[in-house]
């Protein structure tokens, strides 16, 4: 195995098949150079959590059991590939809920273990990153990338396809979860991300809910004060009885968020001399931060990437994209005592 791992380095074509159970999404891709893709099966569990108002990791994790196995199928079948002409198989082992990420760990390692293949270990957050390697097929490091989702929020310097660097993070929440727990407040279905921003384009920009200003002088952000803020706002109005009106709350709070967004990842770019920053993760599918951070950017002579809509969120797709790179610099090989991780580093 380890001479056929050292041989894929130099192989002209890689077929990687790729698998991504972190969450609530069962979603297993097939992808080719890292950048095309032949197939991205994605089993959504949105219907099925949003009665619970957000994610069951009990729940979850029985439906990739349910799933992964007809999803690996269906991948190959639309890939139009049989099981002998992938060169490898990668899958995230982190971070993300245990026993979701278990389940795909654990099949991945049955398929390597019965096809003779690779395996690769992939991070959830590089995943993301290489997203933007998908819908641009040109772009390569170094540049900046803003990372926006559920589990994460930071700015990074990517220096190369595997050398990351962090210049900020959150020091608390991260802003997906913040996004999901004003939804929340505001009686929005799960997930809230969506719901704020489609209720926000119909809202104004009246109410004053701001970020903590502890952090102004630096690259890192904090998101528990104004989620705190606007709970606050919607309790008090009810204990007086008062009309909430949900649209502007949510404008005012997508303002202010995206707002301290673009403004840190702005000063990163002219602390990094960099030109170019790319967006990773589910929040960067959000409207207003695409059009604000796309005009700034360009207002000092810069570019904002944001992966296609379908890349943005949880997909296979993109794991595959991180091995292949993973691969070519000789990381990433694991082997059946490989197990899941809830929390990793960079």
């Amino acid at each position: 195995m380890l001479d056929e791992f050292k041989n894929l380095r130099s192989k002209q074509d890689l077929i990687i098949l790729a698998i991504e159970s972190s969450c609530d999404e069962t979603a297993v891709s097939v992808v080719k150079n890292g950048r095309e893709v032949l197939s991205n099966i994605i089993a959504s569990q949105i219907e099925i959590h949003r009665r619970f108002g957000g994610v069951v990791p009990e729940i979850a994790s029985r439906n990739h059991l349910l799933a992964i196995s007809n999803l690996y199928e269906e991948a190959l079948k639309q890939a139009g590939i049989s099981a002998e002409e992938i060169d490898a198989i990668a899958v995230t082992y982190g971070a993300g809920l245990m026993g979701a990420l278990l389940v795909g760990v654990n099949f991945a390692k049955g398929l390597s273990y019965a096809l003779g293949k690779p395996l690769i270990a992939v991070n959830h957050v590089h995943g993301h990153i290489a997203s933007n390697y998908i819908t641009y097929k040109d772009l390569k490091p170094p540049f900046l990338c803003l990372m926006v989702s559920g589990g994460h929020t930071a700015i990074l310097k990517v220096s190369d396809y595997h050398k990351f660097k962090m210049l900020g993070s959150t020091v608390d929440d991260a802003v997906g979860e913040a996004f999901d727990k004003v939804a929340r407040v505001l009686s929005l279905p799960y997930p809230g991300g969506p719901e704020i921003d489609k209720l926000a384009k119909l809202g104004k920009n009246n109410i004053k809910f701001t970020v903590s200003n502890a952090l102004k002088n630096t690259l890192n952000f904090s998101f528990s004060g104004i989620k705190t803020s606007v709970i606050n706002y919607v309790h008090k109005m009810e204990q007086k009885k008062e009309k909430i009106i949900p649209e502007d709350v949510a404008r005012s709070f997508e303002e202010s968020v995206t707002d301290e967004l673009v403004e840190k990842t702005i000063r990163a770019m002219k602390l990094s001399k960099s030109k170019k920053v790319v967006v990773a993760g589910g929040v960067g599918a959000n409207s207003m931060l695409q059009e604000k951070l796309r005009k700034k950017a360009k207002e000092i002579g810069g570019e904002a990437f944001f992966p296609e809509l379908k890349y943005c969120t949880d997909n296979a797709a993109m794991i595959g994209s991180a091995a292949y790179y993973y691969i070519k610099k000789g990381l990433g090989r694991a082997d059946l005592t490989l197990t899941a991780r809830p929390t990793i580093d960079l």
